[in-house]
């Protein structure tokens, strides 16, 4: 029998604005999810403030902006100045729709990222004459979003084991995330998809900045103990990785989660979005879902039919492979 979840998320979820404020009011103690995203992201923090001390004696950069309202140079500091800064120094306009940068025309690179040398710097947003690169990184970006709203989601009595998500693929309508619940046969209502839809619209309007972080495959395992799935991918990545060693993190609020990036700067990019379906995967030895959604840009606007469209399409299981925990 489907199972609906709306009691295993909160007694009153579909009449409240957000999951975690219902959850806050009915839970007297931090869940398992609480804890584990607190220790995290108390981690993610030590992390990133030892490497900042160990940048020692402040050298400077100079940066060539090229872009509205004019070309220009800015003197920033080596491995402590982003593009984000860069832009502070252009335009409050720049500021707010730059979403991703890129270095010397041809490297990508978040907008919090810390410039390594003397570089040019260009600040893509979403009207670019081609945004296929800002479009890539605000998919991927959507289902590390994704990924934190369902942790937040659920109640302490129900683990949240987040799997993976494929690499973005405009085309396939929907961006995507491979989660394990422990609950069987879960068919979400409609309320239920609203709701999760509403929490992220909330989590996305906090302006959440977007941090990366690299960090050792040993720090990365302490992070991800609890979690089966990224512990096991957590060598195989860092194997991948350029030094042999490193995996790459993103902290979007207090959740934190490994992806290769990049991602786009701030979750206030995210305009209109919705979560639409929610798949069990067959095959596996444990209830393993895939969470589907669909979004805009901010300031990316349609009637409500075309975005009805794009709603429906990304109803549809979406075809990315899954790839078993035996596979990773």
């Amino acid at each position: 029998m489907p199972v609906s979840v709306c009691t295993l998320l909160t007694r009153c979820a579909i009449r409240e604005p957000t999951f975690s404020r219902v959850f806050r009011r009915f839970s007297h103690k931090y869940s398992r999810n609480e804890d584990v995203k607190s220790r995290r992201n108390e981690m993610f923090t030590a992390e990133k403030k030892r490497q900042r001390e160990a940048v020692g004696r402040v050298e400077k950069i100079e940066v060539k902006y090229l872009g509205v309202p004019q070309d220009t140079t800015l003197v920033m500091n080596k491995n402590i100045s982003t593009p984000f800064n860069c832009a502070q120094h252009i335009s409050e306009l720049v500021v707010k729709r730059s979403a991703l940068a890129l270095l010397d025309g041809v490297t990508l690179w978040d907008m919090h990222r810390p410039l390594e040398a003397a570089c040019t710097l260009q600040l893509l947003h979403f009207k670019d004459s081609d945004p296929f690169h800002v479009n890539k990184a605000f998919w991927r970006t959507c289902s590390v979003v994704l990924g934190a709203v369902v942790t937040e989601s659920f109640k302490e009595d129900i683990p949240v084991f987040l799997h993976s998500f494929p690499s973005p693929n405009v085309r396939s309508g929907s961006f995507v995330y491979d989660i394990e619940l422990n609950v069987e046969n879960w068919v979400p209502t409609k309320d239920e998809l609203r709701v999760l839809t509403g929490q992220m619209v909330h989590f996305c309007q906090q302006g959440h900045k977007i941090e990366r972080l690299e960090v050792s495959v040993d720090l990365a395992l302490d992070m991800f103990a609890d979690n089966p799935y990224k512990s096991q991918q957590i060598p195989d990545i860092g194997s991948h990785s350029l030094s042999g060693d490193k995996v790459i993190l993103y902290r979007v609020g207090q959740h934190v989660d490994i992806s290769k990036g990049p991602l786009i700067g701030n979750t206030n990019l995210l305009g209109r979005c919705s979560i639409v379906a929610v798949h069990l995967i067959k095959d596996t030895s444990k209830p393993i879902y895939r969470f589907q959604g669909v979004a805009l840009p901010q300031g990316l606007l349609l009637n409500h039919f075309a975005y009805g469209v794009l709603e429906n399409r990304a109803k549809i299981l979406n075809p990315a492979r899954f790839i078993p925990a035996s596979d990773l």
